[in-house]
């Protein structure tokens, strides 16, 4: 029994990629809609869960005094440069560089919240349908990788896509004849 080389191998991978990659990519679309919403919905009630809400209240708040103040201390400086020729801004009052944000703190929820959708999407039948499919490319894949030979491979694999509506070998139809 012949053995597959490792070209071979790496056709059969492609050629499971081209078949599987196409569907999983457009049930990650469908998938991403909903996970968006379900992560704007849970950042709302994890902050108001944990205590977040009110902490972010205030920074927000802090942080508008904040840039009024930075905002009106550049424009007095400023003005004070133009007027006295010979003088430059120190560094940070070009630059300055903030430690913690509230950005910061927005973003950290959203991360959480967003891990929090990702397992409540996986509920969603768009979320199982991509699961499925995701598995059954791994499937295909460790079929490929475990064959012994070709003719074999093609009848597992040919099982393997059916599974997702295709089959493994497809006839081509012939072009159409241009008069």
């Amino acid at each position: 029994m012949p053995k597959m080389t490792k070209y071979q191998l790496d056709h059969f991978k492609s050629k499971v990629d081209r078949q599987f990659s196409p569907m999983i990519e457009e049930q990650e679309l469908l998938v991403k809609r909903y996970q968006t919403e379900a992560t704007d919905k849970a950042v709302g009630k994890l902050s108001k869960k944990m205590g977040a809400d009110k902490i972010i209240t205030k920074f927000r708040d802090a942080e508008k005094v904040l840039k009024e103040a930075r905002d009106s201390a550049r424009t007095f400086f400023k003005k004070k440069v133009k007027d006295q020729k010979d003088r430059t801004l120190n560094y940070n009052l070009r630059n300055h560089d903030e430690d913690l944000s509230l950005n910061d703190c927005e973003t950290q929820l959203r991360e959480w919240a967003s891990n929090l959708a990702e397992r409540e999407i996986e509920r969603r039948p768009e979320g199982a349908k991509l699961k499925h499919l995701k598995d059954l490319k791994v499937k295909a894949i460790d079929t490929v990788m475990e064959a012994g030979t070709p003719e074999t491979l093609i009848i597992a694999l040919n099982l393997v896509s059916q599974k997702i509506g295709l089959n493994w070998d497809q006839d081509l139809k012939a072009l159409p004849s241009v008069n």
